[in-house]
């Protein structure tokens, strides 16, 4: 038989705890999602322009959702189509293209205003408890991100 090594087992590595407690989020996320119309990915998106106070490049949203304008282009389209965004040429730089949110894209914040909430019921956390973790996880991802 072989050596047992701790270090190698499935339920001792930080990557799969990661990967498996990301898919369970998203997949929480969904119905409540669904509910305002949205995709997981889209409702992220939203969340950065609903952050924002002016219009954002596609590159300022791809930075702050660690995307590439590739992936992040038809996202941004789907949302243009549902009438909670327009795309725009920059007028100082064509070459950029400018997100904002329609009247339409800002109203919808207040639906999903209750989004966090709910979801974390589901997961049978509280806000403290689901904000600690949201603190442990981002100090993860900013050491990740620098190494």
């Amino acid at each position: 038989m072989a050596e047992r090594l701790p270090q190698l087992e499935l339920g001792n590595q930080l990557c799969f705890a990661l990967y498996s407690a990301s898919r369970f989020a998203i997949r929480a996320y969904g119905p409540v999602l669904a509910e305002i119309g949205l995709t997981y990915p889209q409702y992220l998106t939203m969340l950065v322009l609903w952050e924002a106070e002016k219009p954002l490049t596609v590159g300022d949203i791809g930075a702050s959702l660690h995307l590439d304008s590739g992936t992040l282009t038809p996202l941004l389209k789907r949302l243009e189509d549902l009438g909670l965004a327009d795309r725009a040429r920059d007028p100082s730089d064509e070459r950029r293209v400018l997100i904002s949110l329609t009247e339409q894209g800002t109203a919808l914040r207040a639906r999903a205003a209750d989004v966090p909430q709910r979801v974390f019921q589901g997961y049978g956390i509280d806000i403290p408890t689901a904000l600690r973790l949201i603190g442990e996880l981002t100090t993860i991802v900013e050491s990740l991100s620098r190494a």
